[in-house]
C-alpha cells in the first residue's frame, strides 16, 4: 500500500479541520501551542515510516504514555493488574470523581486518569522509577535515544493537579495506591510531559500491531496481552468519546490533550497523528478526522 499517497490525501482532504477546537487550555504550557499544526506518520509492521506535515516536530504525549505504562506493567507484573483496574469504559469525563465512591476506589479502565494512576503507582512499585523506566522504554522502541520529558510541561502539570491528587488520594484510602501519593503524582506529571513527534509514537506502539514483538523481535508482551490492550484502546481510548470514535475510525487508539492520536492496525501498522485543537471531550479534532479518512481511503479497520 502506498501509504505516503494516501498520508498527502489526509492532509489535503482535512485542512479546513486543522485549526478547529481549542487547546488545553486548563495546562497552561500546552494553552500555548499554534492549533494550527498538524503531522500524520504511519510505521509499518516492519519499521519503515511515512509522515506529512509536523510528522517528524515533538509534542506533548500527555496520556497517550498510558498505553506505554500499562504495556510494561503487563509484561512485568502480570494480570494481577486487572483486581486493581476495571476494563469498562467510564461513561464519565477523564478525570472524574464520580465513580470511584461507589465503586470502592477501583477506576473503570487504565486510561481515564485515576486508572492511569493505579497503573503508575504498579510500575512504580515494579521498578522504583516509573517515569524513567517508561522513558528509556520508549527510546529503545522508538530508535530515538534523544528523547526527553519537558521541564515545563511537567511543572504545569504539578501546579494545576489538584484533581488528580484528589483521585490518587482519594484511592489511597481504599488500599489501591501503595506508593506517597506525591512521589506517585511526581512520577505521573512528568510520565504525561514525555515529549514525542508523530514518527516516534508511530514506531514506539508498533509493539502492538507486532501481536507484542518489540522493535529488537523480543517478546514483550504475549498476543493475548497484546490483545487485551488494543481491546482497551478501542473500548476506552478516547475518553467518553470511545464509542464515537470506534464507529468513526473503527480502529485502537488513545489519544492525548496535547493534540495527539495513536492508533493501531494489528498485522499491519501503527499510526499517530497531532493537532492541538480538541473538541469538549479533549480529543484532537484534526486528528479525529485524519484517522477517519485513513480508515475510509485505505479499508483498513478492525471491523
Amino acid at each position: 500500500m502506498d501509504y505516503q499517497a494516501v498520508l498527502e490525501r489526509i492532509a489535503e482532504d482535512i485542512a479546513p479541520q486543522v485549526g478547529g477546537g481549542r487547546t488545553a487550555e486548563y495546562i497552561p504550557a500546552l494553552a500555548a501551542v499554534d492549533p494550527r499544526r498538524f503531522g500524520m506518520a504511519v510505521a509499518d509492521v516492519d519499521g519503515k515510516v511515512y509522515g506529512v506535515g509536523d510528522w517528524q516536530r515533538p509534542f506533548s504525549t500527555q496520556s497517550i504514555t498510558k498505553v506505554f505504562t500499562l504495556a510494561l506493567v503487563l509484561a512485568t507484573g502480570g494480570d494481577d493488574l486487572w483486581e486493581h483496574v476495571g476494563r469498562e469504559p467510564s461513561g464519565n469525563p477523564f478525570n472524574s470523581l464520580v465513580q470511584l465512591e461507589y465503586e470502592n476506589g477501583i477506576p473503570r479502565n487504565p486510561f481515564i486518569n485515576a486508572g492511569a494512576l493505579v497503573v503508575t503507582d504498579r510500575l512504580q512499585t515494579l521498578t522504583g522509577d516509573a517515569s524513567s523506566e517508561l522513558l528509556e522504554f520508549l527510546r529503545e522502541e522508538s530508535g530515538n535515544p534523544g528523547l526527553a520529558f519537558d521541564p515545563e510541561v511537567a511543572g504545569s502539570e504539578s501546579a494545576h493537579g489538584d484533581r488528580n491528587a484528589a483521585l490518587a488520594h482519594f484511592m489511597a484510602s481504599y488500599g489501591n495506591i501503595t506508593n506517597p501519593v506525591p512521589t506517585l503524582l511526581d512520577h505521573y506529571f512528568w510520565q504525561c510531559a514525555i515529549e514525542m513527534s508523530c514518527a516516534d509514537l508511530a514506531l514506539a506502539a508498533r509493539f502492538l500491531a507486532r501481536h507484542g514483538l518489540r522493535a529488537d523481535g523480543s517478546r514483550l508482551l504475549t498476543r493475548s496481552e497484546a490483545k487485551q490492550i488494543n481491546a482497551v484502546m478501542l473500548t476506552c481510548g478516547t475518553y467518553d468519546a470511545a464509542g464515537e470514535f470506534a464507529h468513526r475510525v473503527g480502529l485502537p487508539g488513545k489519544s492525548g490533550v496535547g493534540g495527539g492520536i495513536v492508533a493501531v492496525v494489528p498485522g499491519r501498522c501503527t499510526l499517530c497523528v497531532w493537532s492541538p485543537g480538541l473538541d469538549e471531550r479533549g480529543n484532537s479534532v484534526a486528528g479525529v478526522a485524519a484517522l477517519d479518512r485513513f480508515t475510509t481511503l485505505t479499508g483498513l479497520s478492525v471491523f
